[in-house]
């Protein structure tokens, strides 16, 4: 195997041959910048999957150093993100209680099926199955996972016990524990959450008047959520706040990601295949999407196929070094792109400042808030909350709204698995009720030109012995009975017709069912003493009707374009409209 192919399977090897100076610079900067902010981030996530908080600093460390070897982002930068770990919490939450070791256990298997199920789709190159979430679906899951993440944290905000997967689960959970409401952690929470969202839309503006450079205000400004940390922090130990009813996250281990192994009970396994499909699929098109965006901004390209690889490997080292399901995170790459990272170099870097962090300052974060954790969840999630998707669908198509609307409500109200599931199937049947009743046009010829139009919308030549269809669809299975129906009540007591044309510009496909209906057609007009003829056929969709005996049965011809089939059978003369 030479290094060229090599290099497709270990991107590494591509950019790691050119590596210079000038990028090392650039990743390091970027690596400091990221490592800072994902420190509160990482604790948080594993607040909200359910784990203890260092999880979320393993989960940083190995998948990240995993991605840099095989994926082929220069910018992206994987480790938990907030769907994928509330999609953790609803799938293992049924099987085990937080805090047991039972439940930290199913979190290691499902990572190490997200890991494996993504491998095997990059091998086999099947990326191609996230196209079945539509752009609706993906939007409207997200909006919603983004509502019950926010309420998920309101019971750390509060100071209350709470629960449940779904939105009204939760709401009827809050106000049956209400009346434990803690005043210290409502102001802690409220204030937090209020100074996060400040520092998010208006500390940069106010250090940029302030006379500082728009690296430095950003800097500072991607570092708002460590200073909420410290004085969340500070205050709480300061005041006592823990004897107060201020919970905290409490002793956390001073060491590196240890070495885990996750279980492999069949029983368990079998209970988290779904769940594991679905995160794999999720996280790779939240992953793909980023990484395609921020590639496109540096003219750089992605393999996805790859992109796979370099997921499941990253998850599989989540299994066996103690964290959960990882996937590449929207605002972590963005601030790593921002910051200038060059290379995966950065990634990797950032891992050593994680790792170092997981060795030496896990104790600093022993009196923490867990009201600070959920403020930062809160924060970041309610960006993903956008409402106006539905108005946006409504106005453009009914179908999509149909989509956007089921999935977030099977969402809210049963759950992430359900949710977009449901908005998956909807998309499917949605596609074959559309693509079963083709638009079928009848067209004529514009006046003075070889162009044929519908004559519904322009005014055209037509000839009363001439019929010409044009289907705007690949005929299939789903819709090959419903051509034969249109056909069928189109010429019944057309008395004077004599040759239908089918223009097949717009058909990409004509699968085995469609064949035998226009074998079917066929007969069914030369009966009548009409002839069948194809105009504008696709050299692969030709092909494949030369296998089949269409083409010899046909009474008709096959015509390279629509105007020669109208002229060669149209009683008209067809010159007489140039």
């Amino acid at each position: 195997m030479t290094l060229r192919s090599l290099a497709r399977y270990l991107p590494i090897l591509d950019w790691g041959r050119t590596y210079g100076r000038g990028a090392l610079g650039n990743d390091l900067l970027a690596a400091l910048i990221v490592t800072i902010m994902l420190i509160p981030q990482s604790l948080a996530y594993a607040l909200l999957a359910g784990l203890p908080p260092e999880a979320g600093l393993y989960a940083s460390i190995v998948p990240i150093l995993l991605y840099a070897v095989f994926g082929t982002s220069r910018t992206l930068a994987v480790g938990p993100v907030a769907v994928v770990s509330l999609m953790t919490a609803a799938a293992i939450g049924t099987i085990a209680a937080q805090g047991t070791v039972g439940y930290a256990m199913a979190a290691l298997s499902l990572a190490l099926l997200s890991g494996l199920m993504l491998l095997a789709m990059g091998i086999f190159r099947l990326g191609f199955l996230a196209n079945f979430l539509s752009h609706p679906v993906i939007a409207g899951f997200i909006t919603a996972s983004g509502i019950l993440i926010a309420a998920s944290q309101l019971k750390h905000i509060l100071g209350i016990e709470g629960g449940g997967h779904t939105l009204v689960g939760i709401l009827w959970s809050l106000g049956e524990n209400l009346g434990a409401l803690s005043l210290w952690t409502l102001f802690i929470g409220l204030a937090a959450t209020g100074f996060l969202f400040w520092v998010r839309r208006g500390l940069k503006p106010l250090l940029l008047a302030r006379g500082l450079t728009p690296g430095v205000a950003d800097a500072l400004t991607k570092a708002g959520p460590v200073a909420a940390v410290v004085v969340s922090t500070a205050l709480v130990w300061g005041l006592g706040l823990q004897d107060r009813g201020v919970s905290i996250v409490g002793a956390v281990p001073q060491s590196l990601p240890p070495l885990t192994l996750p279980s492999l009970s069949p029983e368990l396994l079998r209970q988290l295949l779904v769940p594991a499909l679905l995160i794999s699929v999720i996280g790779f098109v939240e992953s793909v999407s980023v990484a395609q965006t921020l590639a496109a901004r540096r003219r750089q390209r992605i393999d996805p196929d790859q992109e796979l690889i370099g997921l499941g490997a990253a998850n599989l080292g989540a299994a066996f070094t103690g964290g959960f399901p990882v996937t590449g995170g929207f605002s972590r790459s963005v601030v790593n792109f921002d910051a200038g990272a060059e290379t995966p170099a950065a990634g990797a870097f950032t891992a050593v400042g994680l790792a170092v962090a997981a060795l030496m300052l896990t104790p600093l974060i022993h009196y923490l808030p867990d009201a600070t954790l959920a403020a930062t969840i809160i924060v970041a999630v309610l960006g993903l909350v956008d409402l106006s998707i539905l108005r946006t669908a409504w106005n453009y198509s009914r179908a999509d709204f149909a989509a956007v609307s089921v999935t977030m409500l099977a969402t809210l109200v049963f759950g992430v698995e359900a949710g977009v599931s449901s908005g998956v199937l909807l998309s499917i049947l949605l596609h074959l009720y559309k693509t079963s009743r083709p638009h079928v046009a009848e067209v004529g010829l514009v006046p003075g030109t070889e162009h044929f139009r519908n004559i519904l919308r322009h005014a055209v030549q037509t000839d009363p012995t001439v019929l010409t269809l044009r289907v705007d669809e690949s005929l299939y299975f789903a819709n090959a009975r419903f051509l034969e129906d249109y056909l069928s009540n189109r010429v019944a007591g057309e008395t004077a017709l004599r040759h239908v044309i089918l223009m097949c510009s717009a058909v990409n496909e004509i699968d085995l069912s469609a064949l035998e209906s226009l074998e079917a057609i066929n007969t069914r007009l030369a009966e009548m003493g009409v002839k069948l003829h194809l105009s504008e056929v696709k050299g692969p969709v030709m092909d494949r009707l030369q296998r089949g005996h269409l083409l010899e049965k046909m009474t008709g011809q096959v015509f390279l374009s629509q105007y020669e089939a109208y002229q060669s059978v149209s009683g008209l003369q067809a010159s007489a409209a140039q």
